[in-house]
């Protein structure tokens, strides 16, 4: 699936945007069914009906109790390298609901991302780069990952999804501060290692055509073509 075709499966793109982003962060309740305690892991039937989801033992907030069916839950949803669906962060009810995904990762990642755009920022107020970079850099992590966001609420509503070439062309030519961001912010495709090793070889690959361009050949070159524009 392409990336108009992606932009185009909602009519108003605000509204989609926002939806498939509270889609994303949106807690459903169900009740525990099918568990298989020996092996860890059984399915959720979600309340109001659905496809049961499956959970494993390890996404349970509160390790020191097992499930033993029947057991009322809350959950979010997440798309597993596989393009799976099932539940993570699920919390017995009554219980509060925490994120098994370590504060100090994510932050990490989201320090990063911007950390680059001051860096950007302070290079195009100081004369070395021309704002055009800048811009470049903010509206394509801005559409990257809306992107990403499209793409997780169309994988846990079995619609198109956007290929991952895609998603690694909007990092390369400027994005990947907005998909670092929505890796961690949305939980999206940070854990499949295929797809990890060649997002941050787009990442290598824009910083080192940003260094050359921080360069006075390069400098020229961006400056020329900015004129002839």
């Amino acid at each position: 699936m392409g990336t108009k075709e992606c932009f185009d499966a909602h009519p108003n793109n605000f509204l989609g945007a926002t939806r498939a982003i509270v889609e994303i962060y949106m807690r459903y309740q169900g009740r525990i069914s099918n568990w298989k305690d020996e092996k860890g892991f059984g399915f959720i039937s979600p309340n109001g009906g659905g496809n049961q989801v499956f959970v494993h033992i390890k996404s349970f907030s509160n390790r020191q109790r097992r499930p033993v069916g029947d057991e009322l839950v809350t959950y979010e949803l997440k798309v597993d390298a596989k393009g799976r669906t099932q539940a993570e962060d699920v919390a017995f009810v009554g219980e509060r609901a925490q994120s098994n995904t370590s504060p100090e990762r994510r932050n990490t990642s989201l320090v990063l991302a911007a950390v680059f755009i001051v860096i950007v920022s302070v290079s195009s107020l100081v004369g070395m780069l021309p704002f055009a970079v800048l811009w470049l850099y903010l509206f394509g992590s801005a559409v990257t990952f809306l992107a990403y966001a499209f793409d997780k609420s169309a994988a846990m509503n079995n619609r198109w999804r956007t290929q991952e070439s895609t998603l690694h062309l909007f990092a390369l030519i400027g994005g990947w501060p907005g998909a670092l961001a929505a890796q961690k912010l949305l939980r999206h495709k940070s854990k499949k290692q295929s797809f990890q090793i060649v997002f941050w070889s787009t990442v290598i690959l824009n910083c080192s055509a940003l260094a050359w361009l921080l360069s006075p050949a390069g400098s020229e070159v961006l400056r020329g073509f900015l004129s002839a524009m």
